[in-house]
């Protein structure tokens, strides 16, 4: 009976566990924009997402699509920077962040 009821627990828990991932979310920049990756912690890339960049008063600034690749590329002439930017990532049951700092932008700009 014991072992019953722990392999029916196991099998209830399986597709959990198999479904159970998280969005991972990476911004790099160079002098002419942001380049901003997402995938799942599995490898899999994201193909379809809305990513949000905000100023660093969280104020909204634009709103992209992801590319199949899982990339979108900010220009960096397109968005106001002075204060960083935050980079969010909503692929409709996943979403995280990337905070891209004044340091990070001005570090690549040599300035």
């Amino acid at each position: 009976m014991i072992r019953a009821v722990g392999l029916a627990t196991l099998l209830a828990a399986a597709p959990l566990a198999a479904a159970a991932h998280s969005l991972v979310v990476f911004a790099s920049v160079d002098c002419d924009a942001v380049t901003v990756e997402a995938k799942f912690s599995n490898g899999k890339v994201a193909q379809k997402g809305e990513v949000r960049v905000l100023d660093g008063e969280n104020s909204l600034l634009t709103t992209l699509q992801l590319e199949s690749d899982g990339t979108v590329h900010i220009p960096l002439s397109s968005v106001d920077h002075s204060q960083g930017l935050v980079i969010e990532v909503d692929t409709g049951g996943h979403d995280n962040y990337w905070i891209v700092t004044p340091e990070d932008i001005a570090r690549k700009c040599g300035s």
